[in-house]
């Protein structure tokens, strides 16, 4: 099993994309850690929405704090609420985040109501190699999710 880690910063508001599309089709992933952090702890009040999205889609060009799991281009998301100096406290997050292999690339998501900081994402990624079966259904699912937008 080949685990590969992504890490970045994020702005509010903004969206990144992680480059895992191959010219074939055969490498497949699958999310098994997705974790996130303040850029500057207990300096804010912050309640950050971040998303995973299989496709690029509305909500990559203009995040938004709805999280809405009947969307099957949703792949993860995770709210982190961070707290100020007055009130030190490890900040409490909840991440949830499904069992779906997927080939094509993904675009992470920042949204916060109060706080105009950024965000620390860290994923981890399992390596799969997908057969062309699952290649063909992995493709043609994001196919199909680009075309319903």
């Amino acid at each position: 099993m080949t685990i590969k880690s992504f890490r970045g910063l994020i702005a509010k508001g903004n969206s990144d994309t992680i480059i895992l599309h191959t010219n074939n089709g055969s490498t497949g992933y699958k999310i098994t850690k997705f974790e996130l952090i303040a850029e500057k702890p207990f300096n804010a009040l912050q309640e950050a929405t971040v998303k995973i999205y299989s496709i690029d889609n509305d909500e990559v060009t203009t995040p938004t704090r709805t999280i809405d799991f009947s969307d099957n281009t949703l792949l993860a998301a995770g709210i982190l609420a961070n707290e100020t100096a007055n009130n030190p406290r490890m900040p409490p997050q909840s991440i949830i985040f499904g069992n779906t292999t997927f080939n094509q690339d993904i675009y992470v998501t920042y949204e916060d109501e109060h706080a105009g900081e950024s965000i620390n994402y860290y994923i981890e990624l399992e390596q799969v190699k997908l057969s062309i079966d699952e290649n063909t259904v992995a493709t043609l699912k994001d196919i199909r999710n680009i075309a319903s937008q």
